[in-house]
């Protein structure tokens, strides 16, 4: 018996992912230091009002920061898809951006807690949001020589994302496709004392409600469980975008203490938080992060 393995998904979904791959395609025959920008241009300019992603991004600035201009709020909502947009294609361009990342250094008190875990063979759980390039991080320190696993979120456009996935699973460790298969393999990674990341900062309809940026959002436990489990040392990474829109600091933070899951959950919002509010552009907007049960953002539910 045959199973058919092609995608299912709604023609605007096929018609959008036609788009982007054309686009992915022009982007990916330029030169790396033109590719990058040229697609965070496209996706501030273009894709980003035609699918939404601008004024979600408006919306979800609206609800956290109330006070701030609309002028503000524009200027924001488009460095954000710019920076998604960056954040994209450098992803499709993994072997080229690891070697534009060769000289990248990292730093931060979480290396010296990195080296001994290693030596000592206790499994490393790294925690981090969708800031800056989160892969920037991965790829400096999978040239640093650790194998570091990861559990990927599918896109919602199942077209886009049966090409999407094979540039998450092409380099560095082993990484799984969310769901439950997919957590077994990665907790089987980490119990073995391997290496991993986890994003903690996306809706989940079974989370815990949880403050983030002064608000409720449902924030999965699944990283401090697992860190609980296996005893793992818990360090928070964040890859920050410099202004030329091409390099990145690293930052590799001091460990997260190991206590009970909300209290390391909210710990770990703390960090990703003090990074938005120093750099609020780098953070992705576009996501519906408050979003409720019903499938309505916080912000129309009169939250």
């Amino acid at each position: 018996m045959t199973v058919d393995k092609t995608p299912k998904g709604t023609t605007a979904d096929w018609i959008a992912n036609k788009a982007l791959h054309a686009l992915l395609g022009v982007a990916m025959q330029k030169p790396y230091a033109k590719r990058v920008p040229f697609m965070g241009s496209a996706v501030a300019k273009a894709i980003g009002p035609l699918a939404g992603y601008s004024r979600r991004a408006r919306n979800n600035l609206s609800m956290i920061y109330p006070e701030m201009s609309q002028v503000e709020k524009n200027s924001i909502a488009t460095a954000a898809c710019d920076n998604f947009g960056r954040t994209l294609i450098e992803n499709y361009s993994y072997s080229d951006f690891a070697e534009h990342l060769i000289d990248t250094p990292a730093g931060g008190q979480g290396l010296e807690a990195l080296d001994k875990a290693k030596i000592d063979k206790i499994p490393v759980l790294f925690v981090t949001g969708h800031f800056g390039n989160h892969e920037a991080a991965r790829q400096v320190l999978t040239r640093m020589g650790h194998t570091i696993g990861g559990v990927f979120r599918p896109m919602a456009n199942p077209y886009f994302n049966e090409h999407y996935a094979k540039t998450m699973t092409n380099w560095g460790g082993p990484v799984f496709p969310q769901g439950r298969q997919g957590t077994i393999g990665f907790v089987r990674h980490i119990r073995s004392g391997g290496m991993g990341t986890l994003l903690f900062d996306v809706n989940s309809d079974t989370g815990q409600p949880i403050k983030f940026l002064g608000k409720e959002a449902r924030t999965a436990l699944s990283a401090a469980e697992i860190a609980l489990k296996f005893k793992a040392t818990v360090i928070p990474y964040f890859s920050v975008r410099k202004s030329d829109g091409l390099n990145f600091d690293i930052h590799i933070e001091a460990p997260i203490e190991l206590t009970d899951p909300v209290t390391m959950t909210e710990q770990m919002n703390r960090r990703l938080e003090a990074r938005i509010e120093k750099d609020p552009e780098q953070w992705f907007w576009v996501h519906r992060r408050w979003k409720n049960k019903m499938g309505r953002l916080a912000q129309d539910s009169g939250s």
